[in-house]
């Protein structure tokens, strides 16, 4: 806040690092995640989002998460958003403690834009994964505490040409997948589909259906994971990112292809 004169304090005026999230911590630490104090007692029940799923093909990669947060053994909410795009050349989807996962998203999005702002130009994708990886490490000792966010995140690289896919843990290990991966509950189940559904040179649309596919197979398994769900017409977030940039697939889309892979199960044909 600006002084009794009106200035700005100095952490604003004094030229700086890059990183919009190491401003904060010098300028105001509380006023990141990492910078809060949670208070003695047990860590109420909050909405966790689950399951994740990121495959590659030729020409980008596909990132789709189901729309269910849940709250124990109920269903917190059923339209929950956990895929979106962290800039225009990449996407990041959440798995975990759901409201702390959505502010980590919007700061990792606001982290790579002012980067962009005073740099001019933006990170490599590498550079993005390891952003994300030190914000991650950042938020442990809310993670200790039982309110872990595990994010998955996938873009296409500028400089290969190619679409790839990097995994988290807890303490900000970055892990770059090959072909797919997936997180949360009902990752099992997701990353079993996906061995069997992936193939080399697949094409988008492909890569969609597989996506799709998969989260058909986890909701199967895992209460916590959401199919497509017809009759309130809630589909899941999908996501293609290739050279031309992020594009959300539309819902009725992801309902052609959720009534194909429900049509093909039911004749007993193989999944593709």
């Amino acid at each position: 806040m600006a002084d009794a004169h009106g200035r700005l304090p100095r952490s604003f005026t004094t030229p700086g690092t890059s990183s919009f999230v190491e401003f904060l911590a010098a300028h105001d630490p509380s006023l990141l995640p990492s910078g809060r104090l949670l208070p003695d007692g047990g860590v109420p029940a909050a909405p966790h989002g689950t399951t994740i799923v990121a495959l590659t093909f030729d020409g980008g990669v596909v990132m789709a998460g189901d729309r269910r947060a849940t709250a124990g053994s109920m269903i917190a909410s059923r339209h929950i958003e956990k895929v979106v795009a962290a800039d225009d050349h990449s996407a990041v989807g959440i798995a975990g403690t759901a409201g702390l996962a959505l502010e980590l998203v919007r700061l990792f999005q606001l982290e790579l834009e002012h980067f962009e702002k005073i740099e001019g130009a933006s990170l490599s994708l590498d550079g993005k994964a390891n952003r994300l990886a030190t914000m991650v490490r950042g938020s442990l000792g809310l993670a200790m505490q039982g309110l872990a966010v595990i994010p998955l995140f996938g873009g296409f690289d500028l400089q290969r040409g190619v679409g790839r896919i990097f995994s988290y843990d807890v303490t900000g290990g970055r892990y770059e997948e090959i072909e797919h991966h997936a997180v949360g509950s009902g990752a099992v189940f997701a990353r079993g589909s996906l061995k069997k559904l992936w193939w080399d040179g697949m094409s988008g649309d492909e890569a969609v259906r597989a996506a799709v596919h998969a989260l058909v197979d986890a909701a199967d398994d895992d209460a916590a994971t959401g199919g497509p769900d017809s009759a309130r017409g809630i589909w899941p977030v999908v996501a293609v990112v290739t050279r031309d940039g992020y594009r959300r697939v539309a819902d009725e889309d992801l309902a052609a292809h959720a009534a194909a892979i429900e049509a093909r199960r039911a004749e007993g044909g193989h999944p593709r």
